[in-house]
This record gives structure tokens, sequence and C-alpha cells, in this order.
């Protein structure tokens, strides 16, 4: 079994949402907003099917870790919201302009909540010569203004996100894209994230070591069987880059492996 305190990283790739910054602040209350930003435009009570067509509980206010807006592309979360609203009986064509003059984005900047300080881990990182990668289902777009707010432009090797052209995870593209540009062999890299799409797609990269993070919509019981290691946040990883710098063995604050997650 591979574990971090044995694992040099000549890379990080990194999963944004539910690793980087909360998944349920950024994208629950947008289920919400959206869906009553189409009640506005249709007249329809849409926040129900929405919820679930999405996989956001909205009793618990919790995205469901298997559920659409977990690892989904935002056009393909578009294109579902269109189908939702013709399940409701509209015609395609006026769900088609529903969903046009409804839909919204969120704000990449004020619902971005961190689990950490991220401009210090990733300066601690790349002070110890780790190259730093994004890989995200969200849209370039957002995610350049969450980096820019962050003011951590300057630690980021490469980044690949869902409107690239590149096919998401769980297959192994996004990772593969971004060792190709870093030129470095996928076996030398880590990659961090909080869904099984996450963890598979690193696996079907041939990624040096799968770290889950269960700060996002994933119970340890979901990602035990692709995860090499399993920690509450990225948080934890100030003390690993800490710890390698001094050639020391790191600890995590709970010791989380998948041999004895539960």
């Amino acid at each position: 079994m591979k574990d971090l305190k044995h694992f040099k990283a000549k890379a990080i790739i990194f999963d944004k949402d539910g690793t980087l910054i909360d998944f349920d602040a950024m994208w629950g209350g947008w289920v919400i907003y959206l869906a009553e930003q189409l009640h506005q435009v249709s007249g329809l009570k849409i926040r129900e099917p929405l919820c679930l067509a999405m996989g956001y509980d909205d009793i618990n206010k919790k995205v469901l870790a298997h559920g659409k807006l977990a690892a989904t592309p935002m056009h393909l979360l578009y294109r579902l919201t269109v189908e939702v609203m013709q399940s409701l009986g509209l015609n395609a064509e006026e769900a088609e302009r529903a969903v046009e003059q409804a839909w919204c984005i969120p704000d990449p900047v004020i619902s971005a909540k961190q689990f950490t300080d991220t401009r210090a881990l990733f300066g601690q990182l790349h002070s110890k010569g780790i190259k730093i990668g994004i890989a995200t289902t969200d849209d370039r777009a957002p995610t350049q203004a969450m980096i820019e707010a962050f003011d951590i432009e300057e630690y980021i090797s490469t980044m690949v996100c869902s409107d690239d052209g590149i096919k998401a995870n769980p297959a192994p593209d996004m990772v593969l894209t971004i060792c190709e540009r870093m030129q470095i062999d996928p076996a030398k890299i880590m990659v961090v994230g909080d869904t099984t799409a996450d963890l598979k797609m690193a696996r079907a990269a041939g990624a040096g070591l799968v770290v889950g993070v269960l700060s996002g919509v994933s119970s340890a019981r979901d990602l035990v069987e692709y995860a090499d290691v399993l920690i509450e946040s990225v948080d934890e990883l100030h003390t690993y880059a800490q710890a390698f710098a001094n050639n020391e063995t790191p600890q995590t604050k709970n010791g989380l492996n998948p041999d004895f997650a539960f």
C-alpha cells in the first residue's frame, strides 16, 4: 500500500470544488437560486425536481456524492436543466428559452470558501520544487477568477477545465494533459480530489499517489476503494510539505488511510 509519507511528488494536481473550496457553499445555494430564477421566468414549480435531478438535498443543504452536481461539467448541467423544464410540460423551444433567460453561474469569488490558506500552501509546495496543477469540471472563467482572488496564479503551472474540450473525469485525460504539459511522468504526481470521479481519473491516468479528501461531497466509505490515502482536508498538506523539506515523517491530524478508515 502506497502512503503519503514515502511519496515525494514532483507535481500535485488538485481538484477545485470540494477540495480547495467548500462545495456546498459554492453550489448548493446556486441550485436554489437557479430554481427561483426559472420559476420567475416560467411560473413552474421547479425547485424540487431541479434539486432531485441535480443531486442536491434541499432539506439537509448538502450536495449528494453521487449526484450530477458533484462531478458534471457546466454545459451538461445546462442541458440537464433544459430536460427538467421539458419534463414539467414545456416544449423543447420553450424549455431552451426559459433556461437561457434564467441561467447563471455561482459567483466564483464571493461563494468560494477556502479550506486552508491556499496561497500559503501553494507557496510552500512551490518553494520545495513541487509543480501545481488544477483539474476541474468547472469552466475556465470562474476558475481563473477564483485563482486571481486567492492570489495564487504565480504558483500554478497549468490547469484543465471542463470547457477546454478535454474529456472530463473519471476519464484520465485531464490528468494526462497536465502531466504532458509539465513533462512529468504520471507515476511521479499526486492527485488530490473529493469525489470518486476525481480518484478514478487519477487511477486511470496512472498517478503515483491518489489522495482523497473528506472535505467535499464524499464520505470515507465512498472514497476508500480508490484512494491510497484519505485526509480530512488539504489543510493537512502544509504538514507534509514541511516534513518533506526537513526529511521528516509527516503525520496527519487523524491518521486516516484506506487500511483503517473505518
